[in-house]
């Protein structure tokens, strides 16, 4: 578990690649209950205009705050966590291979810190081919 004595801002918690595959979207689609077709269908997904077949948003903003949870070493200190979707993360039909439908990037960084609360903000950068996929991934975690 980080010491918050031994935090400053700016400083990087972490970075991860997190592979993506449509079979991932169908098990997160029966643990949520979200089937919409938008999930799971191509034809479905793009007669309502989206490029394809996209990953539940829910499921982008919770495989990003692993990395927050992993470094903090106890999800139960995460006292808040907050996004703003800004993009659809498109995953490709790739059964059959071992090549992942698309690939989110994280990186964690201290963006404040308050020392009466012993809290710590840690911004996310989440992308995926390139593209900002959340902003303002932000995660409050108090600390020891």
């Amino acid at each position: 578990m980080p010491v918050f004595d031994q935090l400053e801002t700016g400083l990087e918690i972490g970075r991860r690649e997190i592979a993506v595959t449509r079979a991932d979207l169908v098990k997160y689609a029966g643990a949520s209950g979200d089937f919409n077709p938008i999930h799971w269908n191509n034809d479905f997904a793009v007669s309502v205009e989206l490029p394809g077949v996209i990953a539940h948003g829910m499921f982008t903003m919770g495989a990003a705050v692993q990395l927050v949870t992993d470094w903090a070493g106890d999800p139960g200190a995460v006292l808040d966590y907050q996004t703003r979707f800004t993009k659809p993360v498109p995953v490709a039909d790739t059964t059959g291979t071992d090549d992942p439908g698309a690939v989110l990037e994280v990186v964690g960084t201290v963006g404040a810190l308050d020392p009466e609360a012993r809290t710590a903000r840690i911004d996310l950068m989440v992308t995926a081919a390139g593209q900002r996929v959340l902003t303002k991934a932000q995660a409050l975690v108090r600390l020891a």
